[in-house]
């Protein structure tokens, strides 16, 4: 029972930060929100790779009844308007996924509703809508190996995978479409906006193991245009990207400022120019640091700690030492526990 209280209190604390922030809420959008639905499983589900989304979910079905029971609960006491959605595929075809089957089947129709917060204006709401009707992208694959079309027997650099077979370009539909490289952000925006067909091209990286985005696959015509509009208000998209640069320079020193804060209210004892330190490290911009996360831009008190043990880790440990003369990471950092405690400890008084 305890159990249950608490996973209804983390499904209704979700929902209620999902719809503050995008003034709508999914059932999809509160599992991936509790820690249920990873992003990877999300995409392989969306690829067509997984055919029953509830299967590959690390829970049981009765919990799942559960956590969907409390969030139609929660929506009803907010008497959240609804609408009713459906899940698009990123295959060729474009099907629509379900997904439940079996005995969860019951629980479609909540899988297919979205919840909107009453009393939008008509441009807020549909801006909603949008947001939630958008189709998944199409993702083209660097090969890393040596692979073979499922139907000409082909192969080449770039491959589309469909039902856990890999296709070359042409008998995916996409071998007419141009590279357009990553790093112009306006150039991508528009090459996409114009181009009927697209699709991202991604490459694994291994030591990070994410799939990291390469550009875009648009058509010709669509890259033409977009360059063109591009080369005609280069000046203006300067001077914005002049004021974007100034604005975010404030928004680091005000982060910082804050992170700052967190880390001397939770630890009293740190030294204020260790604590700034800590601060500005955790929260470099582009960094993929603790203090960029969502947890660390809201000022979690999970997040600052984790700031703070890392800085500790690394300036008051010998814990690089012990990487370098080859320690296992887990063993390096079980030798170094006790000395952590202890300068925690000391800061928090």
């Amino acid at each position: 029972m305890q159990g249950e209280t608490k996973l209804e209190q983390r499904v209704v604390e979700t929902a209620e930060k999902l719809l503050a922030k995008r003034k709508s809420v999914t059932a999809l959008d509160v599992l991936g929100g509790i820690g249920w639905l990873p992003e990877n499983v999300l995409k392989s589900w969306q690829q067509g790779r997984i055919p029953d989304l509830s299967t590959a979910l690390p829970v049981s079905a009765e919990k799942l009844e559960f956590a969907l029971g409390a969030l139609h609960r929660w929506t009803r006491e907010k008497a959240l308007e609804s609408s009713e959605i459906e899940h698009v595929g990123a295959t060729r075809d474009r099907a629509v996924l379900r997904v439940t089957s079996g005995e969860l089947a019951g629980l479609e129709p909540l899988f297919r509703t979205q919840w909107l917060l009453p009393g939008l204006s008509e441009a807020k709401r549909a801006q909603a809508l949008a947001r939630q009707r958008k189709t998944p992208d199409l993702v083209v694959s660097v090969a890393l190996k040596d692979w073979t079309c499922a139907d000409c027997g082909g192969t080449g650099d770039l491959l589309f995978m469909e039902n856990e077979k890999p296709h070359c370009l042409d008998c995916a539909d996409l071998g007419h479409l141009v590279f357009l490289p990553a790093g112009d952000t306006a150039l991508t925006r528009r090459a996409k906006k114009a181009s009927r067909l697209a699709a991202v091209v991604v490459r694994f990286n291994r030591s990070r193991k994410r799939s990291e985005r390469q550009g875009l696959l648009v058509e010709e015509a669509a890259l033409r245009s977009a360059e063109e509009q591009c080369l005609a208000d280069e000046d203006v998209r300067e001077r914005r990207r002049d004021r974007d640069r100034e604005r975010r320079v404030h928004e680091d020193v005000e982060f910082t400022a804050r992170f700052h804060t967190a880390i001397t209210e939770l630890f009293p004892g740190c030294p204020p120019e260790r604590a700034r330190a800590i601060a500005e490290h955790a929260g470099q911009r582009g960094s993929g640091r603790v203090g960029r996360s969502a947890a660390g831009r809201e000022l979690a008190e999970r997040a600052v700690f984790l700031a703070v043990v890392a800085s500790i880790r690394h300036l008051d440990t010998e814990y690089d030492d012990l990487l370098m003369a080859g320690v296992d990471r887990q063993a390096a950092r079980d030798r170094i526990r006790t000395t952590i405690d202890a300068v925690l400890e000391r800061w928090r008084s």
